[in-house]
């Protein structure tokens, strides 16, 4: 006898949606089908295990990818190591890897020929051929020397180079062949320095000059053209150097006649400074010749 109305009991299906569970809910007392719960939990085995299995499938197919792959890498015509593995050839085998990079080109090795030492071109007179004169030696109307500008004065130009010094210098310069001695003189305010280059045909013959000089040995200064006679009786500062075939001297003073103290920095300035310009002119000299020689 049935107790309830409608169409016959719908099964419950769990893996369709909105379907309902076979139990009543309005408190009759009756108990769950189990025999429908049981076949449903029996269909969801059965789902679960053919989804196991398509999955196992599907891995052994990349699986076999991989492996594919790797053997193609491995074994490809001039394929490359993939990160991490090592190119080495286990040990005891004789086979010879090429580098990767290939033969290296080498070279004839090359020397370019030392440069010319512009100190060989003013060291003799065989080789300092350039023109000399006191306005190639000394250019232009002034002289700069960083801040400092100087106005150039009278020159001088003299094969007798004795005549152009004084107390123990004319014979040190007689005694080594001095062979010519130009001079020029530069003013600042009321300072006076004028420079002596003394020519000779070899840099041994001016070294000696220099080693040979005494604190007596004094190049005459140089006026007029606007200088007043300067450093004729009063105390004056004196220098003496050389560089290759030349031996250079200062005589620094107040064109005022008042004597040099070692207070007066403007007097030492300035005698510095025109030794300084001096001994770079020399090698310039040097550096055209050498310049030249090189181009020729």
């Amino acid at each position: 006898m049935s107790l309830g109305q409608g169409g016959p009991q719908q099964q419950w299906d769990p893996w369709k949606p909105n379907s309902q569970q076979p139990w009543n809910s309005g408190g009759s007392g009756q108990s769950p089908d189990w025999a429908a719960l049981a076949d449903a939990s029996e269909a969801r085995a059965k789902r679960r295990r053919l989804l196991f299995i398509g999955g196992g499938a599907l891995a052994t197919v990349a699986i076999g990818t991989a492996v594919a792959v790797a053997v193609v890498s491995a074994n490809g015509s001039g394929g490359e190591a993939s990160p991490g593995v090592s190119s080495q050839v286990p040990g005891g085998s004789d086979i010879d890897i090429p580098s990767p990079t290939g033969t290296v080109p080498s070279f004839a090795p090359t020397s370019a020929p030392p440069p010319l030492d512009p100190k060989d071109f003013i060291a003799s007179a065989k080789k300092d051929k350039a023109p000399l004169s006191p306005d190639i030696l000394f250019p232009g109307t002034q002289l700069t020397m960083g801040e400092t500008v100087y106005k150039k004065g009278p020159t001088a130009d003299t094969g007798n180079c004795a005549s152009a010094a004084k107390s123990t210098l004319p014979k040190v310069l007689e005694d080594n062949d001095c062979t010519r001695l130009i001079r020029v003189t530069y003013t600042k305010d009321d300072v006076a320095v004028t420079v002596g280059v003394a020519v000779f045909d070899t840099e041994a013959q001016a070294t000696r000059v220099k080693q040979q000089a005494d604190k007596k040995s004094i190049v005459k200064s140089l006026s007029g053209g606007g200088v007043k006679d300067f450093c004729s009786g009063a105390i004056c500062r004196t220098t003496t150097n050389s560089y290759g075939r030349y031996a250079y001297f200062t005589i620094a003073g107040f064109t005022a006649g008042k004597d040099v103290t070692t207070k007066d920095k403007a007097v030492f300035s300035t005698g510095d400074d025109l030794q300084t310009f001096t001994v770079r002119q020399i090698h310039r000299r040097g550096q055209a010749q050498a310049s030249a020689a090189a181009n020729e």
